[in-house]
């Protein structure tokens, strides 16, 4: 059975926290990735995918609420509409990053990062081995073994 070390990119572009957003987009498409690990101080801190980039253009949700004897009441969590609010004025990769990312071990097997990648819906997985970055698996890479093998 094929591990995330048989199928990694082990060459990983990296970006720090403080980049700026546009510069880290440049990146993402210069290189034709979805997603590129955020590492400060040689530990993964983020991950930070096109979807988080195009989650700017998001339009600011308006937060439900209803009144009741001339109280507002709201009907959804605010933490959502802060967490949209902050996506979409990002500046730094820090704020548009998904931070604490899942991550895989390079013996973590093929399917299982592959079913991680569809429950989650994530497009790239650091792996991680003794604490350290040491590649990433994208869908790509699933898409070449499983070509491979046939």
């Amino acid at each position: 059975m094929l591990k995330a070390k048989d199928i990694m990119t082990k060459e990983v572009i990296t970006v720090p926290p403080d980049m700026e957003i546009v510069q880290a987009a440049k990146i993402l498409l210069e290189n034709g990735i979805n997603g590129i690990p955020v590492v400060e101080n040689e530990k993964v801190k983020g991950i930070l995918c096109q979807s988080d980039l195009i989650a700017q253009q998001e339009k600011l949700p308006t937060p439900s609420v209803f009144t009741l004897l001339d109280g507002i009441i709201p009907l959804s969590s605010n933490k959502h509409f802060e967490k949209v609010l902050r996506k979409i004025a990002a500046t730094t990769v820090a704020d548009a990053m998904t931070p604490d990312p899942e991550t895989v071990s390079p013996e973590t097997p093929i399917d299982e990062v592959a079913t991680l990648m569809l429950e989650k819906n994530f497009h790239t997985i650091p792996v991680i081995n003794e604490g350290k970055l040491v590649g990433v698996v994208g869908k790509e890479d699933i898409l070449r073994a499983i070509i491979s093998r046939k």
